[in-house]
C-alpha cells in the first residue's frame, strides 16, 4: 500500500534507495521555528526538510485561512529541488501524528503525484524501532517536476452554496471543543460551519496516538459517520485544511474513496462576519 501507508521496516529497507525521497514536516502552528530546529537536532537518514507554512502554503491575507494552497509552480520548483520526479516514491514524516505528513501526502494527490506515502508511526515509530536519527542534510540531485493538478478541493462558495444539500457532507476534524466553540486559541471567532459534523482527527489513531487503526476499524468508524451516504458527498475540514487531510487518509485507508478537502476551512470561513457560524456539540 505504498500510495498511502509505508511501514517502518519498508522505508528502513529503502532508505538508500535513490528514487525514494524522504520528507521530515514536523511544525507547530504556534511555534513555526520548530520544526526546521528539530529537523536540524536529528532526522531520518536522507530525510529533507519541507515546512508547512513556507512550503506546503501560500500567501495568507487574511481571508483566505491560515494555509492557503501553494503556488503551483513554486511548489513544483521545491520539489523539482529536491529531486522529485514522475518515479520518485515520496514518504512524508513528522513528529505529530502524521497531521503535517497527512497535508503533503495531499498536496503531492493534488498535484498529481500517486507515489507518496505517510510513514506509519512517523518519527515515533521509527524511534520505538531503535533506528537512527542524522543531523547533516544529504543532497539530492535536482529533478523535474511536472505539477497536473486534480479537481480535488472545493471552496468556500462551494460550502456555502450546499450547507443543507444532501450532495455534501461535511466533516469537521477538529477537537470536539474547537468545533463546540470552546476554548478557541488559533481562530479570532469560535465555533463552527453549519452542518458540519466532528470526527476528530486523533481518532484515527490507536490509545498510543501513534499508529492508524486497521482498515476495517476505520471503515467502521466512519461508516457510522456517513449512515449510508456516498464517501464522495464528503467535504473535509478543519481549522486551516491541515488535519482535515489526516481524515482524508483515514478514509482512504478504509476504501471510503473520494472526498474532497476545503483548504480555507474555519480559518476561511470565520473571516467573513456575513457568514453563519454555530456552536455548542451539535452540528447546528
Amino acid at each position: 500500500m505504498y500510495d498511502l501507508m509505508v511501514s517502518v521496516d519498508a522505508l528502513a529497507a529503502h532508505i538508500d534507495d535513490p528514487d525514494w525521497c524522504v520528507f521530515d514536516c514536523r511544525h507547530d502552528l504556534q511555534n513555526t521555528a520548530y520544526g526546521l530546529q528539530a529537523y536540524a537536532k536529528g532526522h531520518i537518514p536522507g530525510a529533507l526538510f519541507m515546512h508547512a507554512d513556507n512550503d506546503l502554503s501560500g500567501p495568507v491575507t487574511g481571508r483566505n485561512g491560515r494555509h492557503p494552497l501553494p503556488d503551483v509552480a513554486t511548489i513544483a520548483a521545491r520539489l523539482s529541488a529536491c529531486g522529485v520526479g514522475p518515479d520518485t516514491q515520496v514518504v512524508a514524516y513528522d513528529n505529530e501524528g502524521s497531521i503535517f505528513a497527512s497535508r503533503l501526502w495531499w498536496t503531492l494527490r493534488w498535484l498529481g503525484h500517486d507515489k507518496v506515502a505517510v510513514l506509519d508511526g512517523c518519527l515515533p515509530g521509527w524511534r520505538r524501532a531503535k533506528l537512527p536519527l542524522e543531523t547533516e542534510t544529504r543532497p539530492r540531485p535536482a529533478a523535474q517536476f511536472v505539477p497536473r493538478p486534480r479537481d480535488i478541493q472545493v471552496d468556500t462558495a462551494y460550502v456555502l452554496s450546499n450547507l443543507r444539500a444532501p450532495q455534501m457532507l461535511l466533516l469537521d476534524a477538529r477537537s470536539e471543543e474547537r468545533y463546540a466553540g470552546q476554548n478557541e486559541t488559533l481562530d479570532p471567532v469560535g465555533g463552527h460551519i453549519p452542518g458540519a459534523l466532528n470526527r476528530f482527527y486523533f481518532d484515527n489513531l490507536d490509545d498510543a496516538g501513534c499508529y492508524f487503526k486497521p482498515a476495517d476499524e476505520l471503515r467502521a468508524e466512519f461508516d457510522d459517520i456517513l449512515a449510508g451516504r456516498d464517501p464522495a458527498s464528503v467535504v473535509q475540514q478543519c481549522g486551516s485544511g491541515v488535519t482535515a487531510c489526516h481524515n482524508l487518509l483515514a478514509m482512504e485507508i478504509a476504501g471510503l474513496t473520494g472526498s474532497k478537502l476545503y483548504v480555507g476551512s474555519w480559518s476561511e470561513w470565520c473571516s467573513d462576519p456575513s457568514r453563519p457560524i454555530a456552536v455548542g456539540d451539535q452540528p447546528g
